[in-house]
Order: structure tokens, then C-alpha cells, then sequence
């Protein structure tokens, strides 16, 4: 049994189910010995046998004991029998029906369980009247008793489910808990990256630039003027300077985007990558667009987020990702022509099961650069996923 909070409760009431078995019998062979019959030994033999058959049922009915259901069908048939031989030679023995009301819904589902009841109800109450008259408190008695057990173990079982269904959810969460925290490290690892890759661009880079410049055109003016070798080592140090904070800044770049480009980057991904899993893609991104370094980690990292979508889930063959361009503002899209979604759908699971978190996360993405994300979408017709962005946004 898989250990949930509520795994003492079902423990507790199993133990409870096996005690009262075990108290009823011994209850059968008290009375035997108390007002002896000619049947009294027999009775207690059958009462023996009767308990050790369901001990055995413990190892029979143990999770994975056994794959099949027959063995432990075949133990309640043979329980079945033997409480009724005990049954037709002591009354008293139409107690024991009541924990078998149990057995019977457990190991047989509900409807063959809830059948097994009823007969076993019958056989109880013909037998009470055949050895001690009819009454209605015979006839009575035992029907509110199979209907009080099978209340009890239809909610028990109802109860097992849920428990079940809620260490699932749980773990899933958890599951879930771990992934986010991992990407949103990587994302803000990512992104201070990038911030300080803009800082330094904008700020070290450009001013030694222009350090290197102004120098440089000092040096020109008067080359034979005293204390220009000190102007030239100026300059010189600037430009190794400048040098250094250009390697920062590729440093402080992802690498599918250094000295490439966000087009070439996604071709160079489209053949190394997912042209191996299957998946043909045609980059539409032209090398000349001047892009923010974090709006091209931007849109490579949602290229990336919906291309593993498209391989994982939409059985594709062909996907296209292109990037439109008016004035400041761009469009990106990926389109595929696998099998399709719902997006509704899949947004209601999102809130409710996290399956869709890789849109999700690129939603969460592309609102952090200010932009809009739209998915068309339908199950037989392909998928696009738009990114509408300023160029000039910063997050």
C-alpha cells in the first residue's frame, strides 16, 4: 500500500476488520464448549480451520503477491465454505457474515461485491431460521448489517481513491516545485548575465572606445610632439582594455549566440540539433536585423522552448520559425504541422495539472519583455505560436 496521511486510518481499520474476524470466531467456539452439542468438536475444528485459512489470506492478498486475481478469489471461496458448514452447525456463526460483507466488496469490486452480499445476507437469514425460528429481528438484523457494511466499504474505498489520487497530485507538485526553481535559477542566471553584458558594452566598452579614439586622433596631430610615446601606451592600454571588456561580453553571452547571431544560431541548432530528432526546420531570421543581445537570448530561448515542445508532443516533420520586422517592432513566430491542440484546454490543465509549463514558461517570458505571445491552434491542424515584441524594450 502506498504510505499517504491517511495510510493509520486504513491500517487501523483493517487491523480492526481482522480483530472483529477473529473475536466472532472465538465467540463460535466459546459457545461450543459452554452448551456442548454432538457437533460441538466439529464445530470447533471447522472454527480452526476457518482461522487459519484467513491467515493465509494475508499473504495471499499481500500488493504484488500475485499478479492474477484467481488465488485470492479462490481463498474467499473456500472462507465462503467453510462459514457455511460452521453456519449450518451453530447459529451463532451468522455473526461472522459481517466481516465477510468486507472481504466480499474488497476482493470482488463493487457490483460482484455488493452480489456476494446480498446471497450471503440470505444464506444468513435461512439458517437463523431454520435453527431458531423466524423472527423479525432475524430477518432484519441482518440486512441492516450488510447495508451499514456496504456503506462503510463503499466510502472506504472511495475514500483509498482519493487518498491515492492526492499523493499523486502531490508528487507531481513537488515535481513540479523542483523544475520551477531550477529554471527560474537558470532564467535569472541568464538574465544577470545579460544585464551584465549590457552593462559593460554600454558603459566600459563604449568608454574606452572613445578613450581609444580621442587618443589616437591626439596622436595624429603632432606625432613629433614631446610625451606623445605616452599618448600612444594610453592608447595601447585602452585598447587592450577594450579588448578584455569585448571578451567579458562574449563571455557573458549564451555561446549558440556568439559570433553568429540569433539566425545563425537557430540554423546552427536546426542542423545539429533537431535535424537528428527528426524534425526539419526552416529559419526565416535574416543575419542583418541589429537586435539587443536580450531580446535575441529572448527569442532564442522561446525557439528553443517550442521546437522541444513540437518534438516532444505534436509529432511534426516540418517546423518553420521566422522573424518579421517594422520599424521598432518585431514578430516572431514557430509553426509546425503536427498534430495540434486545444489551447483552452490545455490551459485549463495548466492550472490545474501543470502540463502545458513549457508555454507556461514562455508566457511568462515574453511578459517580461512587455511583448504579447498568441497561440493558434487545433487538434488535426498544426500550431503557431506568435511573439510580439518592441525591439527597443528592456526588461
Amino acid at each position: 500500500m502506498v504510505h499517504t496521511a491517511l495510510t493509520p486510518v486504513f491500517v487501523g481499520l483493517r487491523t480492526g476488520l481482522h480483530v472483529l474476524f477473529v473475536a466472532l470466531t472465538v465467540l463460535v467456539i466459546v459457545r461450543a464448549v459452554v452448551a456442548p452439542t454432538d457437533a460441538s468438536v466439529t464445530v470447533i475444528v471447522v472454527s480452526v480451520a476457518l482461522v487459519v485459512t484467513y491467515g493465509l489470506g494475508a499473504a495471499i492478498g499481500r500488493p504484488g503477491r500475485f499478479r492474477s486475481r484467481f488465488p485470492r478469489q479462490s481463498w474467499l471461496a473456500l472462507l465462503t465454505l467453510e462459514w457455511v458448514a460452521l453456519l449450518w452447525l451453530i447459529p451463532e456463526a451468522a455473526y461472522l457474515v459481517f466481516p465477510l460483507f468486507f472481504l466480499y466488496l474488497h476482493l470482488l469490486g463493487r457490483w460482484r461485491g455488493a452480489a456476494a452480499i446480498l446471497v450471503s445476507t440470505v444464506v444468513a437469514i435461512c439458517t437463523l431460521g431454520v435453527h431458531s425460528g423466524w423472527t423479525v429481528g432475524g430477518v432484519v438484523g441482518p440486512f441492516v448489517g450488510a447495508g451499514v457494511a456496504l456503506l462503510i466499504g463503499l466510502a472506504y474505498q472511495a475514500l483509498a481513491r482519493e487518498a491515492e489520487q492526492r499523493e499523486a497530485l502531490m508528487r507531481e507538485l513537488i515535481n513540479t516545485r523542483g523544475q520551477l526553481a531550477a529554471t527560474e535559477h537558470e532564467a535569472g542566471v541568464l538574465a544577470e548575465r545579460a544585464r551584465l553584458a549590457r552593462e559593460i558594452h554600454d558603459t566600459l566598452a563604449q568608454g574606452l572606445s572613445s578613450i581609444q579614439m580621442l587618443l589616437h586622433a591626439a596622436e595624429r596631430t603632432d606625432p613629433d610632439r614631446p610625451g606623445v610615446e605616452h599618448v600612444r601606451l594610453a592608447r595601447e592600454t585602452a585598447a587592450a582594455n577594450l579588448a578584455d571588456a569585448r571578451r567579458f561580453i562574449r563571455e557573458l553571452t549564451p555561446p549558440q549566440l556568439d559570433d553568429q547571431g540569433l539566425g545563425g544560431a537557430l540554423r546552427r541548432l536546426a542542423q545539429t540539433q533537431w535535424a537528428t530528432q527528426g524534425l526539419e526546420v526552416t529559419v526565416r531570421v535574416s543575419d542583418s536585423v541589429a537586435l539587443p543581445m536580450h531580446l535575441q537570448t529572448a527569442l532564442l530561448r522561446i525557439a528553443q522552448g517550442a521546437i522541444a515542445n513540437v518534438i516532444q508532443h505534436a509529432h511534426a516533420s516540418t517546423a518553420t520559425i521566422a522573424l518579421a520586422v517594422d520599424r521598432d517592432e518585431l514578430c516572431f513566430t514557430v509553426v509546425d504541422d503536427g498534430t495540434g491542440f486545444d489551447p483552452l484546454l490545455s490551459t485549463r490543465d495548466s492550472a490545474e495539472k501543470t502540463d502545458s509549463f513549457g508555454l507556461q514558461a514562455t508566457h511568462e517570458r515574453v511578459q517580461q519583455l512587455g511583448g504579447t505571445l498568441t497561440i493558434d491552434s487545433a487538434p488535426g491542424r498544426g500550431t503557431t505560436l506568435t511573439v510580439n515584441l518592441s525591439r527597443t524594450e528592456t526588461p
